[in-house]
C-alpha cells in the first residue's frame, strides 16, 4: 500500500507537470500567432496604437542618442484616450484634424490605428532628400526602375537619362511617380533597403513610434504602414522647408531632363490634388497649401493637407482608407469646414 500511494503522488505530480507544461505551450503559441497577425494584418483592434505621443514623449527623453527635449512645445499631443472623439462619425478607416497653431487635435477617429499609407508615405522620402540631399546635383540613371504593382504610376524617365534632383523631387510629389521615389532613394542611401532603414529611424526621431516603412514610394507591403497621428508629425516636419510647401502647392508642372543620346525631354504632369485642380470645391474660408495623396486597392483613398483659415491658423488633417475619392474629398472637406468656424 506504502508503495503504491508514493506511485499515485508521483503519478500525480507527473500529471500536474504535463498539464503546466501544456498550458505554458498554448501561452507561447497564442502570443505568437497575436504577434504574427499584428505584424501581418492592418486596421485590425490588434493593430491599435501601442502608446501616445505623450507617454512616449515623457519615457524617451533621448532615443538613440537624438535628444527630443522641448519637442513637444511645437506639437498637438493627443493621449491615447483620446484617440478617437466618440461625438465623430467617420466611414473612414482614420480621420484626425489638428489646429497647429493653437497645437489641438480638432477631430480625431482611429488616429493610433496602424494603417496603409500608400503615397503619402513620399512625405517622408521628400524629407530625407531634404535633409540628407542637395536638389541642384544631378542623377544619371545606370538602371531602369522595375516596381511590381500593376498600374504603378511612374515617369518617363528610363537608363541613360540624367536628371536633377530637385526634378526627380518635384516629379515625385506632383505626379506622384513611383519609380522617382525609388531614383532618390538610392540617390540617399545607394539602395532602396537601406532608404527604409533610414526612413525608420528618422521616423522614431520625430516620434512616430506607430509607424514601420518597408518602400519609399507606399506600394503596398504588409509590412509597410503608419498612423494618421504619426503621418501629421512627418508632414508637420517636411513643411518646414519652404521647397516643400512650394511642390505641394503646385497645380502643374514641366520635368525636363536629357536622355541617353543627348536630347532634352520634358514630361508635363499635373498635381494628383484634385483641390488644387478645382475638380472638388473647397469650404469658404480655407486657404489650402498643398498635400499629398495616396491610393492603393488595400489603402483605399488617402489624402493629407495642409491649410489655413482667415485667421491665418493653420491646420493639418489627414483621411486614410476612404472608399472612393468622392468620399475622401467629402470627408476632408467635412473636417475642413471645421477650421473656419
Amino acid at each position: 500500500m506504502v508503495r503504491n500511494d508514493k506511485q499515485d503522488k508521483k503519478d500525480k505530480q507527473d500529471n500536474m507537470k504535463k498539464e503546466l507544461y501544456i498550458r505554458q505551450r498554448i501561452v507561447v503559441i497564442l502570443c505568437l500567432i497575436l504577434l504574427t497577425v499584428n505584424m501581418a494584418g492592418c486596421g485590425s483592434s490588434l493593430f491599435s496604437y501601442p502608446d501616445s505621443f505623450e507617454n512616449y514623449y515623457n519615457n524617451h527623453k533621448k532615443d538613440e542618442g537624438v535628444e527630443l527635449s522641448g519637442m513637444a512645445e511645437s506639437l498637438a499631443v493627443i493621449d491615447a484616450a483620446d484617440e478617437t472623439d466618440p461625438n465623430y462619425i467617420s466611414s473612414d478607416y482614420a480621420d484626425l484634424l489638428i489646429n497647429q497653431t493653437r497645437l489641438e487635435a480638432v477631430e480625431s477617429s482611429h488616429c493610433f490605428q496602424r494603417l496603409y499609407p500608400a503615397s503619402i508615405t513620399k512625405v517622408m522620402t521628400a524629407l530625407l532628400v531634404l535633409e540628407k540631399g542637395d536638389l541642384d546635383d544631378e542623377i544619371t540613371l545606370d538602371h531602369d526602375i522595375v516596381l511590381n504593382e500593376d498600374g504603378a504610376v511612374v515617369s518617363s524617365l528610363s537608363k541613360g537619362n540624367t536628371v536633377t534632383v530637385d526634378q526627380v523631387f518635384h516629379t515625385m510629389l506632383i505626379k506622384s511617380a513611383n519609380d522617382c521615389a525609388v531614383i532618390l532613394a538610392e540617390y540617399i542611401a545607394g539602395s532602396e533597403e537601406k532608404f527604409a532603414e533610414m526612413m525608420n529611424q528618422r521616423a522614431r526621431e520625430l516620434g512616430a513610434t506607430g509607424t514601420h516603412f518597408v518602400n519609399s514610394n507606399g506600394l503596398h507591403d504588409d509590412n509597410h504602414y503608419t498612423t494618421a497621428y504619426d503621418l501629421y508629425l512627418i508632414f508637420r516636419e517636411a513643411t518646414k522647408y519652404d521647397v516643400f510647401i512650394d511642390t505641394i502647392s503646385s497645380i502643374n508642372y514641366t520635368m525636363t531632363y536629357v536622355n541617353s543620346s543627348g536630347s532634352q525631354v520634358s514630361e508635363f504632369m499635373e498635381s494628383t490634388n484634385h483641390y488644387l485642380l478645382k475638380d472638388y470645391d473647397l469650404p469658404e474660408g480655407v486657404v489650402m497649401f498643398g498635400g499629398k495623396t495616396g491610393t492603393t486597392s488595400m489603402a483605399k483613398s488617402c489624402l493629407m493637407v495642409m491649410t489655413e483659415n482667415q485667421k491665418g491658423e493653420r491646420f493639418y488633417s489627414v483621411v486614410l482608407g476612404a472608399d472612393t475619392k468622392d468620399d475622401l474629398y467629402r470627408s476632408m472637406s467635412r473636417l475642413l469646414e471645421k477650421t473656419v468656424n
